[in-house]
């Protein structure tokens, strides 16, 4: 059972930056994606940013510009930094993994972001 587990949430104001981090248990070195998604009150969970396998990572349309997946394989650790943060980020952001194409996704427990307007 693979564990993750996210810190660096919290309240910030408009324009502000967080990194987000997600340690897994297990290692990452040839995991086949590691992804964040978010979900604001009342809204489905969106895909924010996903690394499949060593592709260049892709980002929701609403982050790009502003946010940076990154993976450091020896801490088995994967980032989001967020930048120029916006009131429409606050949500609870949760890092996903998925070992295989067809394996079973694994989930953190969440960490909320909140910006202040």
């Amino acid at each position: 059972q693979v564990q993750l587990t996210e810190s660096g949430g919290g309240l910030v104001q408009a324009g502000g930056s967080l990194r987000l981090s997600c340690v897994v248990s297990g290692s990452i070195f040839s995991i086949y994606k590691l992804a964040w998604y978010r979900q604001a009150p009342g809204k489905q969970r969106e895909l924010v940013a996903v690394i499949i396998r060593d592709s260049n990572p892709n980002y929701a349309d609403s982050v790009k510009g502003r946010f940076t997946i990154s993976r450091d394989n020896a801490q088995n650790t994967i980032y989001l930094q967020m930048n120029s943060l916006k009131p429409e980020d606050t949500a609870v952001y949760y890092c996903n993994t998925r070992q295989s194409w067809a394996g079973s996704d694994y989930w953190g427990q969440g960490t909320q972001v909140t910006v202040s307007s």
